[in-house]
């Protein structure tokens, strides 16, 4: 490839919004270019456990090259993907509708009915990620069905929709999917490591689906490259500059495009942005980095006492409880070996500062030492420890933006700070601890500092009917420049509550529908 190639759009980033964008654009007879920072990952390729740091993080400094970020800052800890089919490859496969509140919410509320004009591009977008609802519930998911009859909620229990072909167990077949048209595909065998990256080849990735089809077309995917600047030329057209993300000598490289598709999700595509706006994209709107959504969530560990008990086995996240209407909870599982955060985890408690916190832990493991001794000796921590993931819609956010040596930022918006104790979520907990005889631990920066994490990190370029509104129109487009689009969880406008990756997509296709059929 030259260094001023011309392409009709270059797609900056390979995750649900990115992949999307790429499929329909070639569909439409463009010649697309996708660029992602992070590596090609083929099944073989995951790590089979998480203790295999360098292929299961992301961290350039130290040569670790692998599916999943962790971002620090002020208010959260955030988890994020990387590789070609980005989050993808590290999330937990479920792909649920959100409830009415998110289309009737935040900056893009007025600008359509959206849960009507979306509610085709959500059937398209399950139809192409394969949703469908987990056949097999495990123990895990079993401790949590027990709880919801104890609640009374048992009508709020039920297996989640995911992107899992599952087939038969072990077995692999022609492509199910696209008439032929995809990869074969191999049957799930619930081991539980969908989030350390799926080796059975039984995950329904970006990369088996829309850019796979993509690449048919003639979409070429330019891995291990990330853009660092995009020039916006006198002819509405674009020059975006690129360098080695992976090599410790970076080359450089440019291409031309008429049209651009920021989709490097939140922490990709708002950083990005941000510098540019200071530099060769100074029309972007004011609003940008405003909006950011965190799903207010909580990630507690439980681990069980009861060495016969496998929590490890099913799909990464195989059952849902939703306890009222802007709230629920999910038991999210690692397969057998991987047991690297229990290194980062400490004893659950909560208080107002970080003293009385510290005190809680110390008075805890002396009035039950055996027990927390237990929990962080116990020999196989996939296999004995759920993660139950709490999520509500409750709208509170916070705004980015990055300081002069480039580093970002994060500031109270709107509503309360993003809290690691939620009294809901630690009432479960207790519950489901009980439930499994287990003991519960969290992340360290949680009692240590109060600093929640999220894996839904959402926002930073919401949609507005102005420039003055939002950073994009109803459509996508970005005010100020032409043929501009940010499609990824930049764009998601409200609190979904729920897993955004079904969200992404649909709304993406619907942004991609807008864009006409090439003519010549």
């Amino acid at each position: 490839m030259t260094s001023e190639e011309i392409y009709d759009y270059v797609i900056i980033g390979s995750g649900f919004g990115g992949s999307v964008s790429a499929l329909r654009l070639a569909e439409k007879g463009y010649k697309v270019l996708v660029i992602e920072k992070g590596k090609w990952y083929k099944p073989k390729d995951f790590p089979k456990s998480n203790w295999n740091l360098k292929r299961w993080l992301w961290v350039p400094f130290l040569r670790w090259f692998g599916i999943m970020k962790m971002s620090f800052f002020r208010h959260i800890v955030v988890i994020s993907g990387t590789g070609v089919g980005g989050g993808s490859l590290v999330y937990g496969n479920t792909l649920p509708v959100p409830k009415s509140e998110f289309f009737t919410t935040g900056s893009w509320s007025k600008l359509d009915n959206w849960e009507k004009v979306l509610k085709p591009y959500y059937k398209i977008a399950s139809k192409m990620l394969g949703a469908t609802k987990n056949p097999k519930l495990f123990e895990g998911d079993v401790a949590l069905k027990k709880i919801s009859e104890k609640l009374g909620l048992q009508q709020q229990f039920d297996a989640t929709d995911v992107a899992i072909y599952f087939g038969e167990s072990g077995k692999t077949t022609k492509d199910p999917y696209f008439k032929g048209e995809g990869p074969d595909r191999t049957g799930c065998t619930f081991c539980g490591a969908c989030m350390t990256g799926c080796r059975v080849g039984a995950k329904n990735t970006l990369d088996k689906n829309y850019l796979y089809l993509a690449q048919q077309l003639g979409v070429t995917v330019l891995a291990e490259q990330e853009v660092f600047d995009v020039n916006s030329l006198t002819d509405d057209s674009y020059r975006i500059h690129y360098k080695d993300s992976t090599k410790v000598f970076k080359s450089k490289n440019t291409v031309m495009a008429k049209g651009v598709i920021f989709a490097g999700g939140v922490l990709g595509t708002i950083k990005l942005l941000l510098k540019l706006k200071n530099t060769s994209l100074p029309n972007l709107s004011e609003r940008l980095g405003q909006d950011i959504r965190t799903n207010n969530e909580s990630l507690i560990s439980v681990t069980t006492k009861d060495t016969s008990k496998d929590l490890s086995k099913g799909v990464a996240i195989g059952s849902i409880l939703h306890t009222d209407k802007n709230s629920h909870l999910e038991v999210v599982r690692y397969a057998k070996g991987s047991g690297f955060w229990r290194l980062s985890h400490l004893p659950f408690v909560h208080g107002n500062n970080t003293l009385i916190r510290i005190a809680k832990m110390i008075r805890n493991i002396i009035r039950d030492p055996f027990s927390y001794f237990r929990a962080y000796t116990v020999k196989d921590w996939g296999k004995s420890t759920a993660i139950l993931l709490f999520m509500q819609s409750i709208n509170t956010t916070l705004q980015f933006s990055r300081n002069k040596l480039g580093v970002m930022n994060t500031n109270l918006s709107e509503g309360s700070k993003p809290s690691a104790f939620i009294p809901e979520s630690m009432r479960l907990a207790k519950q489901y601890a009980s439930q499994i005889n287990g003991k519960e631990t969290v992340f360290g920066l949680e009692p240590l500092a109060g600093i929640p994490s999220t894996a839904h990190i959402l926002g930073g370029a919401p949609m507005g009917a102005t420039k003055e509104e939002g950073v994009i129109d109803k459509n996508n487009k970005v005010f100020g420049y032409p043929n501009m689009y940010i499609c990824d969880g930049s764009m998601i406008s409200a609190n979904p509550g729920v897993n955004p990756s079904l969200s992404i997509t649909a709304i993406t296709e619907y942004a991609m529908s807008k864009i006409p059929t090439k003519t010549k």
